[in-house]
């Protein structure tokens, strides 16, 4: 993540006519080519991480499985872990930081945005940024929205179709818009054979 222009834009508002929304937009040309040559044609696993290396500027694990198409606006203010699985036409709108814990399952058409615009008419076309965190081990199913600043807890279920305004504490099931806890997941050891690391 570049995290000298996080510094920069975190918190505060990013109006129109600023150089720096000029140096964000220059960035963001170079990532949709990217994005739209990963998504042209047949790419297998180890193809579709190389161009996730590219577009965030980091290594992505072994893994890590990314079907496509997949979308990011921004593509450097995304962090992947390990064991993640992104199902396809996922969008991150990535300018105020994404990060994706281990573990982490997300369903189809699911929608990470981190980005809003002022309030204010006069400067509408500006921007304000809010990080979104994805904690370990949870699940955003398909459709599902988690808009600016949200941070989903550890073991937590988003529902489909679900929009997430505000944080989703550990082990809990929120759904509906706006998204709201329905239960608390109930821990339970793997029935499975192998345990996870």
């Amino acid at each position: 993540m570049d995290y000298s222009l996080q510094s920069r834009i975190t918190g505060r508002p990013i109006y129109h006519d600023s150089e720096l929304l000029q140096e964000i937009h220059l960035v963001k040309g170079n990532n949709e080519r990217l994005v739209m040559e990963m998504n042209t044609g047949y790419h297998d696993a180890a193809e579709v991480r190389a161009y996730l290396k590219c577009i965030t500027t980091q290594e992505i694990d072994a893994s890590v499985t990314v079907s496509l198409p997949f979308y990011t606006d921004y593509g450097k203010h995304i962090t992947f872990g390990k064991h993640i699985f992104i199902n396809n036409n996922v969008l991150f709108v990535d300018l105020g930081g994404i990060t994706i814990d281990d573990h982490v399952l997300i369903g189809p058409r699911a929608s990470l945005i981190t980005v809003n615009h002022l309030e204010n008419p006069a400067d509408r076309r500006g921007l304000f940024v809010k990080p979104v965190h994805i904690k370990r081990n949870a699940w955003i199913g398909a459709g599902a929205t988690i808009l600016p600043g949200v941070t989903v807890g550890e073991n937590a279920i988003v529902a489909a179709n679900a929009t997430v305004t505000k944080d989703v504490p550990d082990n809990m099931i929120v759904a509906g818009t706006p998204a709201k806890v329905m239960r608390q997941i109930k821990l339970e050891k793997s029935s499975g054979n192998k345990s996870r690391r």
